[in-house]
């Protein structure tokens, strides 16, 4: 691949990381398609993929830990991987390895002396995190959420303006969870930009502004999540079924009304439930119940990466 040797690029100063055309290939697998993503600074954006979908891949392109087959990436203004782009990143990609008989302090000492750091940026990190009571245990005694937790902290010393976490939460139980997802909150709120892969749907909904949706090495859908989401539904219960089902038909023009267990589901406005309603009732429609409802990120999840007719060998595009 060949490329400029300068590390600058044209700034956009409200874009924190940009990829076009991001392309991996491990010879005849290709583990990342043509990707453009772009993650605006200031906010926690959510990488979202089944595993092997390619997103670690994907985010070790951006910081620089292996070379794309094509297409490029920019971080923070400056070619992803020079010393330009990541010296205002911190990153956590995969599992964090730390020296087992250090202690958590020690650990990050070592970081900090190699980067040219104060030992000032080894207490912030460790405070931020929750992590000041066992600074001084060894790595080895602490829990998997712990070790996440020093993982996040190596990637806050010297206070970077982008975070880039790789399945911050995996292997987590419902408190560590719980912990790491306060803790993405207040980077968010201190002004940090996230960019959070994950496959835990229940986290993304609630923390991220927007997401990128990656599936079989392509990204299939960015947008807030609100988008994303879709306006919702409106779910109805009516009699007879089948009058309800061709009046609702035409009001949903080409977003045809489904039945399930017994109610009718139609893409439309949830504003519009009024309108349904006199409709229905005009045609000599019993209406039972007419209610907005919403498509969980997970249900859109799912409509984007399942595919039931063809299966590919994901090991190498995680």
């Amino acid at each position: 691949m060949s490329e400029s040797t300068g590390t600058a690029v044209r700034p956009d100063a409200a874009v924190a990381v940009r990829t076009r055309g991001l392309t991996k290939r491990y010879g005849e697998y290709l583990a990342v398609d043509a990707v453009d993503l772009t993650v605006r600074r200031g906010e926690v954006y959510g990488f979202l993929g089944p595993n092997g979908a390619g997103k670690t891949t994907t985010l070790r392109m951006v910081v620089g830990l292996i070379r794309p087959t094509s297409g490029s990436a920019t971080v923070l203004g400056h070619r992803a991987g020079t010393p330009a782009a990541n010296h205002g990143v911190g990153a956590l990609i995969e599992s964090p390895g730390f020296y087992p008989y250090l202690n958590g302090r020690d650990n990050l000492r070592v970081l900090a002396r190699y980067r040219r750091l104060r030992e000032d940026d080894v207490g912030r990190a460790l405070e931020r995190t929750d992590l000041s009571a066992r600074a001084g245990d060894p790595f080895k005694t602490y829990s998997l959420g712990m070790k996440q937790r020093l993982g996040v902290a190596a990637a806050l010393l010297g206070e970077p303006s982008l975070l880039i976490l790789d399945e911050p939460t995996n292997g987590l139980d419902p408190a560590g969870m719980d912990d790491m997802r306060r803790l993405l909150t207040d980077l968010a709120a201190a002004g940090h930009t996230v960019l959070l892969s994950s496959h835990m749907l229940s986290e993304v909904q609630e923390i991220c502004d927007r997401v990128g949706v990656i599936n079989k090495g392509r990204l299939v859908a960015e947008s807030t999540v609100r988008e994303l989401r879709g306006a919702g539904r409106l779910l109805v219960r009516a009699d007879p079924i089948d009058t309800a089902l061709s009046v609702t038909a035409r009001l949903a023009g080409e977003a045809e009304p489904t039945v399930e267990d017994g109610a009718l589901y139609l893409r439309i406005d949830p504003g519009r439930a009024a309108e349904v309603t006199r409709a229905l009732v005009t045609a000599g429609v019993d209406v039972h119940e007419i209610r907005p409802i919403e498509r969980s990120l997970e249900e859109v999840f799912f409509e984007m990466t399942t595919d039931t007719a063809h299966t590919t060998d994901t090991g190498a595009g995680r």
